[in-house]
């Protein structure tokens, strides 16, 4: 619509500009519209209608029927407003150095038109007038340009962040539902073997054997729901295990564990509360693949600004149920948990068992809280 627009503006404009612009008496005054300068009104409308197709050609002749219209002595006014939307059109598609040439061009024929070629020559000051809209035009469609440009450059960077994110989520999510399966699946075998161990000799420790299979997939189903939670619109981007549950996890059944706490327990950020569950319960499915009936020690020590995580075991009383599988990504997968977090972890045997820990840094103790401490 916006060639149709313009055309009728100019037209309809000049026909009224020209009332003040021509004055038959005046030897020297504009002369009126008649069929070619009509057909000048509308030669720039027209090529408006191409200007996405081919803006330079456009561009050229809008200019040109610009510059032939004001040759031919016809009212000035409306006629311009198809030079500043072409010009503008052609800077924002990426066309500026045509832009400048044909700004410039038109500029230089005024120059030439109202010192040479008018009754009554112009001085500097109507050139200088000319030039400083002729730039304010190309001023403002270079501004306009810059925005946009701006405006795309952010809204790129915000897709490629959006899309790191994603990445990152889906990948935490993946390294959850690892965590999670890779724990409970290993209790859920170690356990069935046991029962099929007892069933014929001793069904009612075979039967204890099964309620923790019972217990450990309801745990699992419930876990895996909460992981896989996330992928709902709305849902809440929080982990889904964390220190608060350490209980649950040690207090299962199949597994001896001790639970010890030094320094006083505080909040810590979601990341680290999700690392330090996910360290201990890896380091626990390790002992009951590898050392089932072994007696372990979680120690947690949280101190100014570092939580020290120890898991120790004493020895399986038994072969490991899983030790025919190889070896797995648990201690690596634990290690990257740790270094993400700017801390370290270490895994070796000793002579009656296995050791685990991490260290995970944590935002200092506040002062006042110290000074409670204290007292």
């Amino acid at each position: 619509m916006l060639p149709l627009i313009v055309g009728m503006v100019q037209v309809s404009l000049s026909l009224g500009a020209q009332r003040g612009q021509v004055n038959p008496a005046d030897p020297y005054s504009r002369v009126p519209l008649d069929g070619l300068g009509f057909t000048l009104l509308l030669v720039g409308p027209l090529a408006l209608a191409v200007r996405r197709a081919h803006p330079v050609a456009a561009l050229w002749v809008v200019i040109a029927a610009t510059c032939v219209y004001v040759d031919g002595g016809y009212s000035y006014g409306p006629v311009f407003l198809s030079p500043i939307i072409v010009i503008f059109h052609a800077i924002q598609t990426g066309h500026r150095r045509a832009a400048w040439i044909a700004s410039g061009s038109m500029f230089a024929f005024f120059v030439v038109y109202a010192t040479w070629l008018l009754p009554h020559a112009q001085g500097w000051f109507h050139h200088a007038g000319v030039g400083a809209i002729t730039l304010v035009v190309l001023t403002a469609a270079e501004m306009a340009r810059a925005r946009r440009e701006q405006r795309v450059e952010r809204e790129r960077v915000q897709q490629e962040e959006a899309r790191r994110q994603a990445s990152e989520e889906r990948l935490t999510m993946a390294q959850e539902l690892h965590d999670v399966l890779g724990h409970s699946i290993s209790l859920i075998h170690v356990q069935a073997s046991t029962a099929l161990h007892l069933i014929d000799d001793h069904p009612e420790q075979a039967r204890t054997a099964l309620a923790t299979i019972k217990q450990a997939s309801k745990d699992v189903l419930t876990e895996m729901r909460s992981v896989l939670g996330v992928l709902r619109d709305g849902a809440p981007r929080s982990p889904t295990a964390g220190l608060s549950r350490l209980d649950e996890l040690i207090h299962r059944p199949g597994l001896a564990v001790t639970k010890e706490i030094r320094g006083t327990p505080r909040p810590l950020p979601p990341g680290v509360e999700r690392a330090a569950y996910r360290i201990v319960q890896e380091s626990l499915t390790n002992v009951t693949k590898h050392a089932p009936g072994a007696k372990a020690t979680v120690a947690l020590d949280y101190g100014p600004e570092e939580l020290s995580i120890r898991i120790d075991d004493r020895g399986g009383t038994g072969p490991g149920a899983l030790t025919d599988e190889g070896s797995g990504n648990g201690i690596p997968g634990m290690r990257e948990r740790a270094v993400a977090l700017g801390g370290s972890l270490t895994a070796s045997a000793h002579q009656f068992g296995f050791h685990v820990e991490a260290r995970l840094p944590i935002p200092p103790v506040a002062a006042e809280d110290t000074s409670e401490e204290a007292q």
